[in-house]
């Protein structure tokens, strides 16, 4: 069984600031223990599901030479491998004859009101982001690359509202455990984190366990449209005359293309 890990950080127990996920920052070390111990949690689980391909990909853009490159490589479990400083989601390969995708880590789109850190990618880029109509957040956009070779996600933890979010996507089956729970934006009631990553290496051994109900790989029914509302008019210029996509106005951009691998690559290219 071949399954691939998505990670990020601001979904991580005991992650409520800025300063803990952003590379530079007075609490970013903390940030990267957490992150990590939560992660080799995951791939404990994983093993013990029986998984002989395990593939992690470091999901999180702290910044600078840190941006998909926080986990502390001396720490890692053992028996995975690990994909650092690779363009957010654009690594795809393994997907092809990939059983499953799971999301440790994952936090909320933007403008959820109880999501704790909750942005779509950057709030310094964009606002919303909506597939044929449904909006989506950095999740449902990696459940809807990985439902484009026909790999479901069967498996999130975040705060209490990540956990909704996917669900209502991909589907009721989906295991989630949710390592957190919004008091506001910046502020959450956590479990401690040796409880977190007891429940995230248990969670990802069930749902791999239970093939039998896992969700249904995300997939929309083509033309497949993804429409992105930016955060200012200026960003609008990085997608004028790129093929695919159509500038709206100057806050709007609209990709099209037959699955939404095809419209993602148009919109985030990998090169």
């Amino acid at each position: 069984m071949r399954v691939l890990f998505w990670c990020d950080m601001e979904g991580i127990g005991g992650i409520v600031k800025w300063d803990q996920v952003m590379a530079g920052s007075p609490q970013y070390e903390e940030g990267r223990r957490l992150y990590t111990a939560e992660v080799n949690a995951a791939v404990r689980g994983a093993k013990k599901a029986g998984a002989t391909e395990i593939i992690v990909v470091d999901g999180h853009g702290a910044g600078g030479d840190h941006s998909f490159n926080s986990l502390i490589k001396d720490q890692l479990e053992p028996g995975a491998e690990y994909v650092f400083g690779y363009r957010w989601g654009c690594y795809v390969e393994p997907l092809t004859g990939a059983d499953a995708m799971l999301l440790p880590g994952a936090h909320a789109m933007s403008g959820t009101e109880d999501g704790i850190l909750s942005h779509t990618m950057s709030t310094e880029n964009f606002r919303s982001m909506l597939i044929n109509g449904r909006s989506v957040g950095e999740s449902g956009i990696v459940a809807a690359i990985a439902g484009s070779f026909d790999v479901p996600v069967v498996f999130v933890s975040g705060d209490e509202a990540t956990c909704q979010e996917v669900k209502s996507l991909v589907g009721p089956t989906l295991h989630t455990v949710a390592v957190k729970k919004s008091l506001s934006r910046f502020a959450a009631r956590c479990l401690a984190p040796a409880d977190a990553c007891h429940l995230v290496e248990m969670g990802v051994e069930k749902a791999l366990k239970e093939r039998a109900n896992w969700p249904k790989p995300l997939k929309f029914t083509p033309p497949v449209e993804l429409k992105v509302e930016l955060a200012y008019p200026d960003k609008s210029n990085a997608f004028k005359n790129r093929v695919g996509c159509e500038v709206i106005d100057p806050m709007t951009v609209i990709a099209r293309g037959e699955n939404f691998w095809q419209v993602w690559d148009r919109f985030w290219p990998r090169t």
